[in-house]
């Protein structure tokens, strides 16, 4: 398994989202736990959760326990850097809501600390900008929690160039993670990738591959990802995290994942390095 780094961590080039295991369609917890597994018998290094990876109202923080017990389960479960989140909600009744006050954040990721069972949280990110809230006031916290060692570094999600911004000028340069929407159907967050490249920040591509419902049918609503994969004798899949890993050092795609074999394949994609003219041809489909 290649690396990568975020901030002083290194990490495997490849993550797995773990958000499939825990909310709509999740599967039973004997093939999360093997799906997790899995992703860490194959050098997987980097769990992205959030407390809101859940589905009933009595269950917030379900994806990070479930991670915890995976985790302690594993004889290589100290190597992973946990990623979690705070600031996105989930009533229970299908819906997402939003709350980026200072003092539901620090209350958050104290929960988080108590699921994940750790002194400070490895990697902890501002999941979604609240418009009731104040930016600043929301990225001022995740500083406080910075400062006083409850988590060892600090990342922001769904984030614009002005937000990648303020929130470096906040954290006082230590913004080590900038965690978007990027895939071959969702490319509107170039700008925040070049922007990160430039700042050498990680950007943690999240649905890379189309999302729960699209990603095995990624061959066939981009033929150009199809083309190589053939070509390659590799899935679409596959294609699609090399292109992104070869836009950008700084790149760290997190493909969701909820089979184990669906990560094993994600995994491969760091040994699969692509042509100058077949990441053009992706770069223009």
């Amino acid at each position: 398994m290649h690396t990568r780094r975020i901030g002083d961590v290194e990490v495997s080039a490849i993550g797995l989202g773990a958000m499939p295991m825990s909310i709509e369609g999740r599967p039973d917890e004997e093939r999360s736990l093997a799906t997790l597994h899995a992703a860490l018998d194959a050098g997987v290094t980097l769990i992205d959760t959030a407390d809101a990876y859940h589905l009933h109202a009595d269950e917030v923080g379900h994806n990070e326990t479930l991670i915890a017990k995976a985790l302690a389960s594993h004889e290589r479960g100290d190597e992973v850097l946990v990623a979690t989140k705070g600031g996105h909600l989930r009533p229970g009744d299908g819906s997402w809501t939003l709350d980026g006050s200072p003092r539901h954040l620090k209350e958050a990721c104290e929960a988080s600390l108590r699921r994940l069972g750790v002194e400070a949280i490895g990697l902890y990110q501002f999941h979604r900008p609240d418009p009731k809230v104040d930016y600043a006031e929301s990225v001022g916290a995740v500083r406080d929690l910075l400062d006083e060692g409850k988590i060892r570094m600090a990342g922001i999600s769904n984030a614009n160039p002005e937000q990648i911004r303020q929130a470096q000028d906040i954290l006082g340069g230590r913004l080590v993670a900038v965690q978007n929407q990027f895939s071959p159907a969702f490319r509107s967050s170039e700008p925040e990738l070049r922007l990160c490249d430039e700042l050498g920040i990680a950007f943690l591509p999240w649905s890379p591959l189309g999302g729960i419902s699209k990603a095995g049918e990624l061959g066939s609503a981009h033929g150009a990802f199809a083309r190589i994969a053939e070509a390659r004798g590799v899935s679409p899949q596959r294609v699609c995290l090399a292109w992104m890993l070869a836009k950008s050092p700084v790149v760290v795609p997190i493909p969701g994942a909820s089979r184990p074999e669906t990560i094993r394949d994600s995994a491969a994609a760091t040994d699969l390095v692509l042509t100058d003219d077949e990441v053009a041809e992706l770069d223009a489909a």
